[in-house]
């Protein structure tokens, strides 16, 4: 069974180089050899040879026939072609891919994050004053209860029921009070911008995940690969060494689009602007996040994501 293998330039180059100097090597090996064959005294040891065939001996002296090698050097003119064109197909040059390191969420203290704080809710109101019993002093009573009159409230066939005047308040000229405010409307609630919420916006494919842990463990690889399978190295940074964390701060919204994408540390070369641009390159993709939710409501999230830039010498 043919088994593939690969090497890297260097590897090509040294191969090429040995083979040029094996070549070499022979070309110089046949030329001493033939130059000791054309000092001897090769009419002499012809003068009485008598050839089977006319064919046979069509040159004066055989042994310095450079024909006669013909097959062997275009044998070993395949066997090299054959080398060169299986080195051609096996040799495989990889771009230089970036390390990402798993999604952390502790940074160094140089990292100045702003977070928008929320509106504090009004203070409650303070609480009534307990009411005051007064002690009624002993032998004192109480004359000022009126005596209870019973009017009798029932009612027969024959007993007409009129209907009671209407009561007419009398104006003032205090104006009404004020209607109570409106409540805040959903659309400056759905404005607040969170940092921690109950359920935390997910990567697209993951939606089905019921588990909080495993969701947010599935949407973390997902973002990987999609980093992985985007991330275009900038070629300034690979010709000057530019390695490091480029840390992006966006905002994932209600509807699951991503906002307000700024850096948080840029390493320069252009891995910044990379970032920026995969982080952008979300919104177009088939599916968007799955925005966090707060008491059960879509809210706007922070998500802050290190990427980090390595390259690979080997």
């Amino acid at each position: 069974m043919f088994t593939n293998f690969s090497f890297s330039s260097v590897d090509l180059i040294l191969g090429v180089v040995v083979f040029a100097l094996i070549v070499a090597g022979l070309i110089t090996l046949y030329r001493i050899m033939f130059a000791r064959r054309y000092n001897q005294d090769l009419t002499a040891k012809y003068r009485d040879k008598k050839w089977r065939s006319p064919l046979e001996g069509r040159n004066k002296y055989p042994d310095v026939d450079v024909f006669r090698l013909s097959p062997l050097f275009m044998r070993l003119g395949l066997i090299g072609a054959l080398a060169i064109a299986i080195g051609a197909f096996n040799w495989t040059q990889y771009e230089d891919i970036p390390d990402f390191e798993p999604i952390a969420y502790d940074f160094e203290a140089d990292i100045e994050v702003d977070i928008p704080r929320s509106a504090a809710p009004p203070p409650p109101p303070p609480p009534p004053p307990p009411p005051v019993i007064e002690e009624v002093p002993e032998g004192v009573m109480i004359e000022d209860m009126e005596d209870i009159e019973f009017v009798d409230q029932s009612v027969d066939a024959f007993t007409s029921v009129l209907a009671p005047e209407p009561v007419v308040e009398e104006s003032s000229d205090a104006p009404p009070p004020p209607p109570p405010p409106p409540p805040m409307p959903l659309e400056e609630e759905a404005k607040e911008i969170f940092v921690v919420v109950e359920d935390m916006p997910t990567f697209p494919g993951c939606e089905q995940i019921m588990d909080k842990a495993a969701r947010k463990s599935c949407s973390d690889e997902r973002l990987m690969a999609y980093l992985y399978q985007n991330v275009e190295y900038p070629n300034i940074a690979r010709e000057n060494g530019v390695q490091g964390t480029v840390v992006v701060q966006f905002v994932v919204n209600t509807d699951g689009t991503v906002t307000d994408a700024k850096l948080l540390r840029d390493i320069g070369g252009g891995c910044g602007d990379e970032a920026l641009r995969l982080v952008s390159d979300m919104n177009d993709l088939p599916q968007r996040w799955t925005p966090g939710k707060q008491r059960g409501k879509p809210v706007r999230v922070m998500y802050t994501l290190p990427i980090r830039f390595m390259l690979d010498y080997n």
